[in-house]
């Protein structure tokens, strides 16, 4: 089974899948009740297979649960991890996606349904942050977007009134494969996007800067992105401030 049928976790994605706390998982881990290995620098990691195994054995249950389902999965009668069923499809990789994903799409989807931030209520946490970047860049529309398989979803909004969009509409698709700022000044005059029903329709997007927002491992759930309707250029220190309100972001984004 390859990574992207079975993607490798962190002791922390685990944990957050699990209910249950880090150090918890790395006991397991450390005890052979979790199956894992070490990474050259020393760091514990999974398959999703191992969790889905314990969260299978004890479904719809609280996380007090989990050590018993740990037990059972030591136990010579326990079924094949092999036979578990996997993510719902909104978490689980598209085999040939209509957007650009980076090799570890599988993983960052996992971290991404670990995260349990998708399809949550409103929180002035993130409104907040989203009020400032339009206002530090002068943007009209500013976004906290969280990208699954299938869609890209707004935790907060400023300036748009939609909800969600189709992952393949998304331009924070090409903002989360890199580690600087994706930076589209005139969306109409660039060949990946002239197109797009975001610019040929409402908001008719010209301009539009996006920055990952990464969970305490690495993975880019999503972006803090500023639009406009017009073509333009950000000021060096309007940009600094949108990479500094993504950092905030990412810090938020990490917390339960």
């Amino acid at each position: 089974m390859n990574t992207t049928d079975d993607p490798i976790l962190t002791t922390t994605a685990a944990a957050r899948l699990l209910g249950v706390a880090t150090s918890t998982v790395q006991t397991w881990m450390e005890s052979g009740a979790i199956a894992s290995w070490k990474t050259p620098g020393g760091h514990r990691r999974t398959r999703l297979s191992a969790i889905q195994g314990l969260l299978e054995r004890s479904p719809g249950q609280p996380s007090a649960t989990v050590g018993q389902a740990i037990e059972a999965a030591l136990s010579p009668a326990s079924p094949p991890l092999s036979s578990l069923s996997p993510l719902s499809a909104e978490f689980s990789p598209r085999r040939a996606p209509a957007y650009p994903a980076g090799r570890d799409e599988a993983t960052r989807l996992v971290a991404l349904s670990a995260s349990g931030l998708v399809d949550t209520p409103p929180e002035a946490r993130f409104d907040r942050i989203v009020r400032l970047a339009a206002q530090v860049t002068g943007s009209p529309i500013a976004l906290v977007s969280l990208l699954t398989s299938t869609r890209q979803w707004f935790k907060a909004r400023v300036g748009l009134d939609a909800q969600e969009t189709p992952r393949e509409w998304a331009f924070c698709s090409h903002a989360i494969l890199g580690g600087e700022p994706f930076v589209v000044e005139d969306a109409a005059a660039d060949p990946r996007f002239r197109d797009n029903p975001l610019v040929q329709g409402d908001p008719k997007i010209r301009f539009y800067a996006g920055v990952p927002l990464r969970d305490p491992e690495g993975q880019a759930l999503g972006t803090l992105c500023v639009i406009d309707r017009e073509p333009r250029k950000l000021r060096s220190a309007e940009l600094q401030a949108l990479i500094d309100l993504a950092d905030i972001a990412s810090e938020e984004v990490s917390k339960k």
